[in-house]
């Protein structure tokens, strides 16, 4: 079973970051044809005392920590947030703040943003993209930026395909999350005995 966690950003309830997590979900899941997918969907709104209180203390809730391991475990993550002064928003630099840096290592990741003004949109390039490389995650190259224009315009039906079916191909590509090493890798230190 395939399994793609997207992370959504938005403060309002319904928020345009989570329409588009939820769009960019199903498109990747359709774009996904090796296996089954399970697809999950985190609203970090819903999250955001734990996520300041894990800041602070280091320690995230039960809850919390579930919503970490959903996102650490997943073959793929689609992250989403709104823009707020031409940058990513504070609740979802947390989130990913409180992430231990190693757990995001290699893992496709499919970026998007959502704004009020198509003049956001390098926010994909510029902010979104070196946060991920930092995390030194495979981050697929189509981000996705809607301005609230966008939402009737077939071009963002076109951009959401695009990006869903890159983050498919890495997905597919490698192995599973939790599944055994396919190239049956001896560790360096277990050549000599150590």
């Amino acid at each position: 079973m395939t399994t793609i966690t997207a992370v959504s950003a938005g403060l309002g309830s319904p928020s345009a970051s989570r329409l588009l997590a939820t769009r960019l979900s199903d498109s990747t899941k359709r774009a996904v044809a090796s296996a089954p997918v399970s697809a999950t969907l985190v609203e970090l709104r819903e999250y955001a005392r734990d996520i300041t209180n894990a800041l602070l203390t280091g320690v995230p809730s039960p809850a919390l920590a579930s919503v970490i391991e959903s996102v650490t475990s997943a073959d793929g993550l689609i992250a989403v947030t709104p823009v707020f002064n031409a940058s990513y928003s504070g609740l979802f630099k947390m989130f990913f703040d409180i992430l231990d840096p190693d757990t995001l290592t290699g893992k496709p990741v499919l970026v998007a943003a959502t704004g009020n003004s198509p003049r956001h949109s390098l926010v994909i390039e510029h902010e979104l993209k070196p946060m991920f490389g930092y995390l030194r995650s495979m981050v697929v190259p189509t981000g996705v930026y809607a301005s609230s224009e966008d939402w009737s315009e077939t071009a963002l039906t076109t951009r959401i395909d695009r990006a869903a079916g890159e983050l498919a191909s890495l997905v597919s590509a490698r192995p599973l999350a939790g599944s055994r090493d396919p190239y049956n890798i001896t560790p360096f230190e277990d050549l000599f005995g150590h």
